[in-house]
Formats: C-alpha cells, structure tokens, sequence
C-alpha cells in the first residue's frame, strides 16, 4: 500500500505543480516536470542536469515543501477544484449551456480560449 500512498501524494503534487510551478525557479520546473511529468530518476535527472544525485532529491524536496506552503497560504488549487465540481453540476444541470460551461472549466486548466 506504501506505492498506492505515494502516487496520491505525486498526484497531489501535480495539481498544485500545475498552479504553483511559475513561482519555481527555471531549474526547479525543469527538475520537478523531468521527475514528475517525464518519470526520469533522480540519476538521469543528475545525469542531464550535471549535477549529483542528492542535489536532485534535495531540489525535489524543497520544491515539494514550497508547493505546499503556497498552497496552504492561498488554497488557490483547492478552490479550482472545488469550482470546477461546482461548474460540472452546473453543467448538468443546465444542458443547454453544458458547451460553454465546460469551456469556461477548460479555461480554470489553462485550456481553450483560442477561437
């Protein structure tokens, strides 16, 4: 069950990775994206990066506890999520306007807006 835990908390991470990694540093996105969203190890991270293995986990770490301070400070992800359950129900509720509602959702993803 240890595996099941840590890809919740990698899943987590994600969804506040994806609102919080602009107030990374270039090298933090590049590692934390290399790790996360390409599945590379700390050892072809180091190896790409040119630096050490620990330097890897270490960056990691710290990218991992600043998400989460921002996201406790400002709850921005959590309210994304919370709007657009909120905009799903909306939706169903509302068939004739589900199109544009889900774009409007689309949009809380960085999705859409090109016409």
């Amino acid at each position: 069950m240890v595996c099941c835990s840590t890809n919740m908390k990698d899943l987590e991470f994600m969804r506040i990775w994806d609102r919080y990694s602009p107030l990374l540093t270039r090298t933090q996105r590049e590692m934390t994206d290399l790790y996360f969203n390409y599945d590379l190890s700390l050892t072809e991270i180091a190896e790409e990066k040119g630096c050490s293995k620990q330097g890897v986990s270490d960056c990691l770490n710290i990218c991992r506890k600043k998400l989460e301070e921002y996201e406790q400070k400002l709850g921005f992800a959590e309210q994304t999520v919370r709007v657009k359950e909120a905009l799903g129900l909306f939706a169903k509720r509302n068939p004739e306007h589900a199109e544009e509602i889900l774009k409007i959702a689309d949009l809380l993803d960085g999705k859409g807006g090109e016409e």
